[in-house]
């Protein structure tokens, strides 16, 4: 070895980095008129397509969304639900969007028992709850979109007629949800062409979905809700043991709601109310900006057991004190109160890992999944996030329609008395949250992590990653994450061993070792971790700053 390079490669310690981190990252992609993050390339590229077209940044979200319905079946579709925070330049505000649906009309809690069930199950008929997706569009695209549904439309209806390859994380999840869906009517004849999941890099053509998304785009909203499609939707629940019916889907509504924010170290972080999860981040925050976590470090034992012990806190109240708040009295401000954080702060103990922690009681007020971001050249920006719940949702997949039912309703608690307790024509818990934030009045960020639990815990780590320690926009969503998992759930499983710590691979053995010392017990969760986007954007020079994290098949585009 020549002198020189052995010289060089003794100053170099093992994982240095031009970036200056330990973890593998890559750069931010930087644009000035638009921007499109997914989890799908063909989806970017098509939202990116549409606004340069000039559509806004709700039409590219559209356009992403209904390519993922063709590219990424495993996690997205028109049979799931979807929820928005759209920032509009022009009235220079947060709006918010509830696209969930409710549980059957004719399916009760006394059923269940006569069945014998403890949870409710994650396929069959049983789960499926009123597909919010689809009037989610409609809504959404008429109070901020700009180009005709038609032309937002084309792209995925092009893709399911001529097929478009499948990626590599997306082939691997559709063989393993094949395994248990197949068994279901008409599953089969639409995901399972010659018989088999499509392989990674092979085309997958979907008729039936372009055949509806045309109908949509010709015949508007209704057709899903009251048409033709609830008709074959209605048909094929009847004909399976289902109990969605086309009434309940005539009476299907959306709801525009105020996202709620916390200030967190002069970063206002928004979120929507419940049944959603996203407040669980918010509460987090509250308690994290009582400690200086900065200067414990990002890769240190103390900071993983701290946000460890948070979140134990933060996941009883979610456990038992989140619902549908038309079903509940919620105490969300109570929930989001510095008062109420000062007080649970008190239950964590910064030397050993609780094994079992209180639901809190603060005073009540009166009265699978992707995730996907936009910005457009005016300044409006768009959190979004949709999913089937569990996978591709619950194998139920109507005739002539191209996608499968979610499952939704399998995170009802079937114990009575409860706030997530299941009641017909009631929306379940839901965990997919799309965040946003400002500063000083102005966007700063759109962002959102995938998958289910994962998911308040990663939009944490990536905020306190920035805004704490320093990193980038993309570095903070490449980072090594922490995942734990073993508390109390909204379905009615109770923490009582303390759960376990997930590190991904990144992390020290020396942390590992000190965190065994106090009490947790460590592990690793293969592919758990979730999927990150965000656009970031500096107001000054009106530039935009994408991310798309490597644990997905995605991309980061703009113009």
């Amino acid at each position: 070895m020549p002198l020189a390079l052995a010289l060089a490669l003794a100053l170099l310690a093992p994982g240095d980095r031009i970036t200056g981190r330990a973890f593998s990252t890559r750069s931010e992609v930087i644009a000035r008129h638009g921007m499109a993050c997914t989890s799908q390339p063909l989806a970017t590229q098509a939202a990116v397509a549409i606004l340069r077209k000039g559509g806004s940044a709700v039409d590219a979200a559209i356009a992403a969304n209904a390519v993922q319905a063709l590219v990424e079946p495993v996690s997205s579709g028109l049979g799931g639900d979807l929820f928005a925070i759209v920032w509009d330049e022009k009235q220079h505000k947060l709006f918010g969007y509830n696209g969930s649906g409710r549980s059957p009309a004719s399916l009760t809690l006394e059923e269940f028992q006569k069945r014998g069930l403890k949870h409710i199950p994650p396929t069959g008929p049983l789960p499926v709850s009123v597909p919010g997706c689809v009037d989610a569009w409609f809504a959404l695209h008429e109070r901020f979109g700009k180009l005709p549904l038609s032309e937002v439309l084309a792209p995925a209806i092009a893709y399911a007629r001529e097929g478009a390859p499948i990626e590599e994380l997306v082939a691997y999840y559709w063989e393993r949800n094949a395994r248990s869906l197949s068994k279901f009517p008409h599953f089969a004849d639409v995901f399972l062409p010659n018989g088999r999941s499509p392989a990674t890099g092979e085309s997958f053509a979907n008729p039936e979905l372009a055949n509806t998304l045309e109908k949509l785009a010709q015949g508007g909203r209704d057709v899903f809700y009251k048409g033709e499609i609830a008709h074959a939707i209605d048909s094929y629940m009847k004909a399976n043991g289902g109990f969605l019916s086309y009434a309940d889907l005539a009476e299907h509504h959306g709801e525009w709601v105020e996202p709620l924010s916390v200030d967190y170290r002069g970063y206002d972080v928004w979120e929507l109310p419940p049944n959603g999860q996203g407040i669980a981040v918010l509460q987090m925050l509250r308690l994290l900006e009582g400690y200086d976590v900065r200067s414990l470090g990002f890769d240190s034992a103390q900071w993983v057991h701290l946000f460890v012990e948070a979140k134990k806190l933060v996941f009883e109240d979610r456990a038992r004190l989140y619902a549908d708040p038309q079903f509940a009295k919620l105490p969300i401000q109570g929930l989001l109160s510095k008062e109420y954080a000062a007080q649970r702060r008190k239950l964590i103990d910064l030397e050993h890992a609780a094994k079992k922690v209180p639901t809190g009681n603060p005073a009540l007020e009166q009265g699978d999944t992707i995730y996907l971001c936009t910005a457009d050249d005016a300044g409006n920006m768009v959190s979004w996030i949709q999913s089937n719940y569990r996978g591709m949702g619950s194998g139920m997949t109507p005739d002539g329609c191209g996608f499968i039912l979610q499952d939704r309703g399998e995170l009802f608690d079937l114990e009575p008395g409860r706030a997530n307790s299941y009641a017909p024509k009631k929306r379940p818990f839901h965990t997919i949250i799309p965040g946003f934030v400002t500063k000083d009045g102005e966007p700063w960020m759109t962002f959102g992590v995938m998958g289910g639990a994962t998911q308040p815990q990663g939009q944490v780590q990536v905020l306190v990653n920035q805004i704490d320690f320093g990193m980038n926009t993309q570095e903070a969503g490449d980072a090594p994450r922490i995942l734990h998992d073993g508390s109390s759930e909204p379905t009615g499983e109770e923490m009582t061993d303390g759960g376990k710590v997930s590190l991904e691979s990144g992390w020290g053995w020396e942390v590992v070792r000190a965190l065994l010392r106090k009490g947790h017990v460590v592990g690793w969760s293969n592919g758990d971790y979730g999927g990150y986007q965000a656009i970031r954007v500096d107001r000054k020079t009106h530039t935009y700053f994408g991310a798309s994290e490597s644990r997905k098949d995605g991309q980061a585009a703009g113009y």
